[in-house]
């Protein structure tokens, strides 16, 4: 025996004999004869250095090194009986880490029900958020660098690389200026609409959205006029309230109530929708992430009210 090889059988036989202080009666709880316990007791003093009991033809009791070995030991059996339910409950994805990024707009309703739920659901998985745009995300995803992401993208485009789940569509509504007179006319028409000055997302970040309004447009006979470009929701929300232009934006986010901006849906044929997507690579996913899927499909198929 070495001390890279004192197995949990030796430590076992060392508790049962703390306990009972009396090495008939430790081999007995055993189902061992004294012999061998006595020679592992002692080759456990060899290796470790130092007496764990003392001991006599009469009375064995605990050395001080051995008094304080038995709460260590003890702790060291518990959490290796503890060790094939931790294995169980992470191959079950019951405990875990999710890796999981999100465009901005997911924030504002998906993103914190499904928190709230799967936490109650999976207290075991620890979940790592990450906002990033869909490109980021898609090229993380590709390097390993987080386990699933939440993309937005015209309904029925799917990345041909990856495993996705849609979980909700909802149509694009414009941001106008609450000072600009599209905010309180009743009727909007396509030539007052498709005229304003544009704050609008880089293609990269979204471009099947971004294709699909310059369809919108063009339709029309009309370019988008952009005044300026920005990557997160919330500041192309707040360049509108300042009164650089007009944006589209997913219905979702007019949970940002933001003063100086108001949302006008526009009932005109044609006009975008936007669907939210799950996404993951190929293959076999990890026991937390296809846990995480599950739910995410049961949440798709009953949504938040």
């Amino acid at each position: 025996m070495s001390e890279a090889t004192i197995d949990l059988r030796v430590w076992r036989q060392f508790v049962v004999l703390a306990e009972e202080l009396h090495f008939g009666r430790a081999a007995a709880r055993l189902h061992m004869t004294q012999p061998p316990l006595t020679q592992a007791i002692a080759q456990l003093e060899a290796v470790l250095g130092v007496r764990v009991f003392d001991r006599s033809r009469r009375h064995v009791a605990l050395s001080p090194a051995g008094e304080a070995l038995l709460p260590e030991a003890r702790e060291l059996l518990a959490r290796a009986q503890r060790l094939p339910g931790v294995a169980q409950a992470a191959a079950a994805g019951e405990v875990g880490r999710l890796r999981l990024a999100f465009v901005s707009p997911v924030g504002f309703e998906l993103l914190p029900h499904w928190v709230r739920g799967f936490r109650a659901h999976s207290p075991g998985v620890a979940l790592d958020l990450i906002e990033a745009t869909g490109d980021v995300q898609l090229a993380a995803l590709e390097r390993g660098e987080i386990d699933a992401g939440v993309l937005l993208h015209s309904p029925g485009f799917v990345p041909a690389s990856l495993a996705s789940l849609p979980v909700a569509e909802e149509p694009l509504v414009l941001a106008i200026p609450a000072a600009h007179p599209l905010a309180s006319t009743r009727r909007l028409s396509a030539p007052q609409v498709l005229a304003q000055p544009l704050v609008l997302f880089p293609r990269r970040i979204l471009p099947s959205i971004f294709d699909a309004l310059f369809a919108l447009y063009h339709a029309h006979g009309q370019s988008p006029q952009v005044a300026q470009e920005a990557i997160q929701m919330q500041t192309i929300v707040n360049l509108v309230a300042a009164g650089i232009g007009v944006a589209w934006v997913p219905r979702s986010v007019t949970r940002f109530e933001r003063s100086g901006v108001v949302y006008r849906e526009w009932a005109q044929a044609g006009v975008p929708r936007c669907e939210t997507r799950l996404v993951w690579a190929q293959g076999q996913p990890r026991p937390a992430l296809a846990r995480f899927v599950g739910f995410v499909r049961e949440q798709a198929q009953s949504p938040p009210c």
